[in-house]
């Protein structure tokens, strides 16, 4: 029985990984299609707020849960850093880089987790920990150089790789900040609020551009592309990995992380979205090289 749930733990996790792995190279195409980065926040916070509210409304444990008011601020904080800050910076990154430079900036989320612990909650830093975040580092910043020289934006982008990093920073922040307040509820009350808060805070900014699209021209296999990023990789992917998290430890859920890169490199190339070099295989190495290293000293976290 305990085989079988651990079993069903690792199915939920690779599949979650490899939903996010397709999400770039899919959310890149509808985008390429005439779907600004902006657009695709507005589709992804307000689809997946309806999305959460509407599965709350189906069980009495979510639909009755009450939040006092002043953990709905931290909540709000939450969403601000998790969602606004992160989705903001990768869906606007990602639209101007290439999707193997996007996922792979994801797999530098230990990193900046284990910076954000040290800075906000005193967490100790020993030298086996510096080794592994300069070697996580270096390998952003060869992501990232490698950019700056590219001259084919199928390579990347200096500024798309750089808002994708800060993605990860912001996420990495959430976790150090709030993960008290997100225990104390059930997951899907804590995301409903936290989508809701998100979208509504990104509305003066993505409305106006959404409601610039004409919609009688968006292709149909561009809809379906954004239906797979906000029910696929916003929606579905979060709920897998947060039933596998009360499983497996979070160095094994971290892990997957590196199903990402893989998955996204994969299709990319093989739909021409983007090209994979020397930098970039470089980069990933150096990547793992570093949180495997931070955790051995027997902490993680995940994206």
């Amino acid at each position: 029985m305990q085989n079988s749930k651990i079993l069903h733990a690792h199915l939920c996790l690779l599949s979650a990984a490899t939903i996010w792995g397709l999400m770039a190279p899919i959310g890149k195409a509808a985008m390429l299609s005439g779907i600004t980065g902006i657009d695709m926040v507005f589709f992804r916070t307000t689809g997946a707020a309806i999305c959460f509210w509407l599965i709350s409304l189906c069980t009495a444990k979510t639909r009755n849960e009450k939040i006092p008011l002043r953990d709905l601020l931290k909540l709000f904080g939450a969403g601000f850093f998790s969602i606004v800050g992160n989705q903001t910076c990768y869906n606007i990154g990602l639209s101007i880089t290439s999707p193997i430079n996007a996922t792979i900036a994801t797999t530098s989320l230990p990193i900046f987790a284990l910076i954000s612990s040290a800075l906000f909650l005193s967490e100790r830093i020993t030298w086996k920990k510096i080794l592994g975040i300069a070697l996580g580092l270096s390998g952003a910043w060869i992501l990232i150089l490698g950019s700056a020289t590219a001259s084919n934006a199928k390579a990347g982008s200096l500024a798309g790789d750089l808002l994708c990093v800060l993605a990860q920073c912001c996420f990495a922040v959430y976790l150090a900040l709030f993960k008290n307040v997100i225990s104390r509820y059930n997951t899907i009350t804590c995301m409903k609020w936290m989508f809701t808060f998100s979208a509504v805070t990104t509305l003066p900014l993505t409305l106006p551009q959404v409601m610039q699209i004409p919609l009688a021209q968006v292709q149909t296999n561009t809809w379906a592309e954004i239906s797979f990023v906000v029910l696929g990789g916003t929606f579905l992917a979060y709920l897998l990995m947060m039933h596998a998290q009360k499983t497996l430890s979070p160095t094994i859920v971290a892990m997957y992380n590196y199903v990402q890169p893989t998955v996204s490199s994969v299709v990319s190339v093989a739909v021409g979205l983007a090209i994979f070099g020397p930098s970039q295989g470089f980069s990933i190495l150096l990547i793992i090289l570093g949180v495997y290293t931070i955790s051995r000293c027997g902490k993680s976290s995940h994206p």
